[in-house]
């Protein structure tokens, strides 16, 4: 039977409130954005408000690494952030971005729509998503 969660869009789950940061943020504090507002990553942008990269947990991993190996405790987002993004268009379908976060180790997508960052998607939010159709199925 098929679920009605191929008819519901990311824009419908996902979070508008982005916390972004720049590649010249300075990386603990964006280590300490992270953890202040409890999300796994965040997009990076540039002075003109483009998609540049994204910057996770696994990302600050290597700052853990450098400061441990080398001593190095310390630069810019740019230097730590994936600057390949895989992003995802507002109007998906939740079920398309469940097989996406099901097929790669991804936490959240970056949400656009005409090209623009408008939000984020993570597997919370899918899973929100399915909780409120718990009540339209059989236990």
């Amino acid at each position: 039977m098929r679920t009605s969660l191929d008819k519901i869009r990311v824009q419908d789950y996902m979070s508008a409130s982005l916390l972004t940061f720049t590649p010249e943020t300075d990386v603990l504090a964006a280590i300490n954005s992270l953890i202040e507002k409890g999300v796994s990553g965040a997009p990076v942008l540039d002075k003109l408000g483009n998609l540049v990269g994204m910057l996770s947990e696994k990302d600050c991993m290597r700052l853990a690494l450098n400061a441990g190996y080398h001593g190095d405790l310390g630069g810019r987002v740019g230097d730590f952030m994936s600057p390949k993004v895989i992003t995802v268009d507002a109007d998906t379908s939740i079920l398309e971005v469940a097989r996406m976060f099901q097929e790669a180790p991804f936490k959240r997508y970056p949400v656009v729509s005409d090209n623009r960052l408008v939000g984020s998607i993570s597997r919370s939010d899918v899973l929100r998503a399915i909780d409120a159709l718990r009540g339209n199925f059989p236990v």
